[in-house]
């Protein structure tokens, strides 16, 4: 019997799977969206066994109890997730010759198992499992496994984006290479999102969201409220913090826009950014108006991961020249050391 040959691995564009990785990720906005709707509507316990339901993968009354839908839908999708991550890392071990591209494709797999058991471990480690007197350890486990989220997020759209023809054979679609300044803006604006979504997850797993349940104002008619406690100290934290991103954002907007000549791609992302960043205010406020509306809560974390993702993939297309892809024949400019920019044919100029 005489197995096929082996696919030769190139760095030319694969539109098939350039799609995949696109189909993958509106997977994972489900998975955001499931896992946030869960928390929302604290369904994270509606099953008290892991990784079955119930011991079942089938169990009764998922399809008709509000709570174990929420649960059970949030774990099924989170194993169709991970298994479209390992297609995604096969694929690409086997038909990409970019070496750091299949280490990345592999680390998104690592980080799809290692979420997932956090996710586990928060149901094993709860206190409704142990008997213990607090739920330290279960909590700790449910804010890494919404941050790991976030970082996993971040890895397959770097993997969607470098599977693009634009990143291929166009050098991400710039013109010239971003200078370092508009680089470190990116990692700083990546990095200012970063902590918000943290104090997002301790506010939202400690049920924090309503610690101060009126917006703008405390309901002592102030900005800062009168009394204090760890709930009240972890929201008006979100609260400031968010005066940070939204001066952050607006700066590395401003930047984007400022050099949008570069190419299209990056004054697209300046105008993503202040639209994103207009409604998730607007998202955060109607949470505490509407009394934490579960569907308000979800939308507005499921912003914040689509806001961190945003500038995260404009900071990696910034990166764009730093990568050695300009062996693929058909690539249409590479990156001179010696001028430190892209050198494209005229044409493009």
């Amino acid at each position: 019997m005489r197995f096929p040959p082996k696919p030769d691995r190139t760095a030319n564009y694969k539109p098939a799977l350039a799609w995949f990785c696109v189909f993958a990720l509106a997977w994972v906005v489900c998975l955001l969206f499931a896992g946030g709707f869960t928390t929302s509507i604290e369904a994270g316990m509606a099953f008290l066994d892991w990784p079955l339901s119930n011991g079942s993968i089938n169990p009764d009354g998922w399809l008709t109890e509000p709570h174990k839908m929420a649960e059970h839908s949030h774990r099924l999708l989170g194993a169709t997730v991970g298994t479209l991550t390992l297609v995604i890392a096969i694929w690409t071990w086997l038909r990409e010759e970019r070496a750091w591209l299949r280490r990345l494709a592999w680390t998104a797999v690592a980080l799809v198992i290692f979420q997932g058991t956090l996710g586990g471990l928060r149901v094993l480690f709860d206190r409704l499992n142990t008997g213990a007197d607090h739920n330290l350890v279960a909590q700790t486990f449910r804010v890494m496994h919404g941050v790991t989220a976030q970082v996993f997020v971040c890895v397959l759209v770097s993997i969607a984006v470098a599977g693009t023809r634009s990143w291929i054979h166009g050098m991400a679609g710039l013109q010239r290479e971003p200078s370092p300044r508009i680089r470190k803006a990116g990692f700083i604006a990546v990095a200012v999102i970063g902590v918000q979504l943290l104090l997002g997850a301790l506010m939202r797993h400690n049920n924090a969201a309503l610690a101060i349940p009126s917006f703008p104002f405390t309901p002592d008619g102030g900005l800062i409220p009168e009394a204090w406690d760890f709930r009240v100290a972890i929201h008006f934290a979100h609260r400031a913090w968010a005066l940070v991103v939204a001066g952050t954002l607006a700066w590395y907007a401003g930047r984007l826009w400022a050099i949008r000549r570069w190419g299209r791609v990056l004054g697209i992302g300046a105008i993503a950014l202040m639209a994103l960043l207009a409604v998730q205010i607007f998202l955060g406020a109607l949470t505490v108006w509407t009394l934490r509306n579960p569907h308000a809560a979800t939308l507005h974390m499921l912003l914040g991961a689509t806001t961190l993702a945003t500038t995260w993939a404009l900071t990696f297309i910034s990166l764009r020249h730093r990568f050695d892809d300009t062996r693929s024949p058909v690539a249409v400019g590479h990156a001179s050391p010696a001028a430190g920019r892209a050198t494209v044919p005229a044409a493009r100029r």
